[in-house]
């Protein structure tokens, strides 16, 4: 069997700024979800209801780090690379975390949202 990297290093980029990722990030594309109609004789089928596309996690915090322009962006493209070589973008996307920072290893919440695709 064949050693294949399927998680770890991630590289986080928005409108071409890379980030200082930490830990662990989530993602969600903008497929919409799938929920059943059901009558009361059967399952008649099924309806599409859109969802919002995001990438979260965090980030370090560093004296250049500009955080009102971060928790101001809007229309950005933001791209999540993947350690298994998959890229999630998120086009015409717009900060949208509580904006929360720690002090013990500095950080910031990070999530954007909008149209997210693997591409």
């Amino acid at each position: 069997m064949a050693s294949k990297r399927v998680g770890g290093i991630v590289i986080v980029k928005s409108n071409g700024h890379q980030y200082q990722a930490k830990g662990s990030f989530t993602y969600r594309l903008s497929v919409p979800k799938k929920e059943a109609v059901i009558g009361s004789d059967s399952v008649h089928g099924y309806k599409e209801t859109p969802v919002v596309g995001f990438i979260e996690g965090s980030i370090t915090d560093s004296k250049e780090l500009n955080l009102e322009a971060l928790q101001k962006t809007t229309g950005a493209t933001v791209t999540l690379n993947l350690a298994n070589g998959k890229t999630i973008g998120c086009k015409d996307a717009y900060y949208a975390a509580d904006g929360d920072g720690t002090t013990e290893e500095g950080e910031i919440q990070f999530r954007f949202e909008g149209e997210t695709e693997e591409i």
